[in-house]
């Protein structure tokens, strides 16, 4: 039977003055996980979790240092935290005595060598290197390869070193704290250290609800498929080859979260079946994959196997989808070559239209960057000009949609510390918020989306928010952009961004150009991307530049010579 809980404390910022401050924030983790996912949690696991924050002080610090640390065994000898204020031989006491250590571990000889140094291991060895023929300089690595096969099972520290050693204790509950790292952070990409050894206080967060209906895991079952996706990835990573990985892919989900999490495991199956020859079970992975990137995987494998016929059925399926620009490129691109493969009509090509370009001949700074000597040049009092570059529009965006972006839905918020949701950039972000987005996008057509991003700015200044960079959005700026640039200009913008966030966040042009006494049949603003001599557009401003030029938004494209020395401007 698991013990009561004790009360739960609410989750805190530690202060990077306290040199325990790492403990604060680790046993914030503990209690946050505890208090949220106790149901997701054995009673063993609570008994443990509670355990933990029991300890003494020292040996709850020492352990936190070493669950924080690469690999699970320790030299004794090596441990060296003076702010424990005890010697780490009393913190490690009742680690040892509660079972978070074993104390006496068996070794592997590779586990041997990862702990001792070369000049400590020849001695060790002196008499079997001396044996083999070896030399002295040999490297540590060779010295392993050579001593492998006479040393093949782990032994006790002391049949390696002799009674003398200082002892080596090993973590026996990783499997845990790996449990909680995921349940905490969402993932098991991050470390402990991208929590524990952070400042949290140092920015402010915006405070989302936390319920059973929000959560990422609704049962222990997908924290267990969570598990066996990242050890497939592990697999990979590893170099095991795929069609041994594949048998171990957790089938089709219910779980939205944890499907998108396996279709980017099914598109790096994919992508090293494919490395490694085995193309069908690369068709096969690609197409079992929603993520974007497999749909053009999938097409140029077809292709190359010469299944013209159903790469040329997928394509033009998916043809009738809404696509990023990236992704309309590469289809048009396969739809052409299958075209001539298959005697088909050439799929019309939309090509890009006319870019607005023009050049100035500005002197050279002795200090700052091109596109300051343009602002410099372009700005009046009654035409400002601002370097914005991706900071404005998707600013602009995350104010009105500030209440979307951060609602609570299941696998988009995991702690209290979130700058932005887990989801941001994965396919289903803008589906799953869909009804939410089509309300921010009515204040546009309202008219109400001057005030309601206003107010936003106002009540939420200074917490973070992943589209709005809060020193770049002053409320001139603010200002100006909302009398210059109309609604259905904005609109156009932040449905092309949600087509694909993690895409077209980032291409917008460098400055913008205010306009707020021109005739309102005139253009109120202009955006303008600064090429310095020898620089040229990449293919995302490319993109980004077409769209404008598509859509009518005022964008243009200035390229900037130097004078001649000594030239007058």
């Amino acid at each position: 039977m698991a013990s009561p809980r004790p009360t739960y404390r609410k989750p805190g910022t530690a202060d990077l003055e306290n040199p325990l401050y790492y403990l604060e924030n680790m046993e914030t983790v503990v209690a946050w996980v505890r208090d949220h996912h106790a149901d997701l949690l054995t009673d063993a696991e609570q008994c443990r979790l509670t355990g933990f924050l029991t300890l003494p002080m020292p040996a709850r610090a020492l352990l936190t240092r070493l669950v924080m640390r690469t690999g699970e065994h320790f030299r004794t000898d090596k441990l060296n935290y003076p702010e424990l204020t005890v010697a780490e031989s009393v913190a490690l006491e009742p680690l040892i005595a509660n079972d978070w250590l074993d104390a006496e571990p068996l070794l592997e000889l590779e586990q041997l060598f990862r702990l001792y140094t070369l000049p400590e291991l020849r001695l060790v060895f002196a008499g079997e290197l001396e044996a083999l023929g070896l030399p002295k300089s040999l490297a540590k690595a060779r010295i392993l390869e050579r001593l492998h096969p006479r040393f093949p099972d782990p032994r006790p520290l002391a049949d390696w070193l002799g009674q003398s050693a200082a002892p080596v204790v090993r973590l026996k509950q990783m499997a845990l704290f790996d449990r909680i790292r995921l349940m905490f952070f969402g993932n098991l990409r991050q470390s402990w250290s991208d929590f524990v050894l952070v400042e949290l206080g140092h920015q402010r967060y915006e405070p989302v609800p936390f319920t059973p209906d929000s959560r990422a895991f609704a049962q222990r079952a997908e924290v267990d498929c969570y598990l066996v996706m990242h050890q497939c990835r592990q697999w990979l990573d590893e170099g095991v080859p795929a069609a041994e990985v594949w048998p171990e892919v957790p089938g089709e989900l219910s779980n939205p979260w944890l499907t998108s999490r396996r279709n980017r495991l099914l598109l790096e199956l994919g992508r090293q079946a494919e490395r490694q020859g085995e193309r069908e079970l690369a068709v096969t992975a690609f197409a079992a994959s929603g993520h974007r990137e497999a749909r053009l995987k999938q097409l140029r494998l077809l292709e190359r196997l010469k299944r013209f016929d159903e790469a040329w059925a997928i394509a033009i399926a998916w043809q009738q989808q809404t696509l990023s620009d990236a992704e309309a490129q590469g289809l048009a691109r396969i739809l052409k070559r299958l075209a001539v493969k298959l005697a088909q009509p050439s799929p019309l090509s939309s090509g890009y239209p006319q870019l607005r370009e023009w050049s100035v001949a500005l002197p050279r700074p002795t200090t700052g960057s091109v596109e300051f000597s343009v602002l410099q040049h372009l700005s009046q009092d009654q035409a400002p000009v601002f370097y914005v570059e991706n900071t404005l529009i998707t600013g602009l965006f995350g104010l009105l949609c500030w209440n979307t972006v951060f609602e609570p839905l299941p696998g988009a918020f995991f702690h209290p510390f979130h700058v932005g949701p887990a989801d941001l950039t994965r396919d289903d972000f803008v589906e799953r918020r869909q009804a939410s987005f089509d309300r921010c996008f009515a204040a546009l057509s309202d008219g109400s989306y001057q005030r309601r991003i206003l107010a936003t700015y106002d009540a939420k200044y200074g917490i973070a928010n992943p589209f709005v960079i809060w020193p770049v959005l002053t409320p001139e700026l603010l200002d100006l952009a909302l009398a210059c640039i109309p609604a259905a200009d904005l609109e156009r913008l932040f449905r092309r961004l949600l087509l694909n966030i993690r895409e077209h966040r980032s291409g917008f042009p460098d400055l913008i150009q205010f306009h707020p006494e021109a005739p309102a049949s005139a253009p109120r603003y202009q955006m303008i991307e600064v090429k310095g001599p020898g620089d040229r557009l990449q293919d995302h401003q490319i993109r980004w530049l077409a769209f404008f030029a598509d859509q009518g938004i005022p964008a243009s494209v200035c390229y900037v010579r130097w004078h001649p020395e000594g030239a007058s401007t």
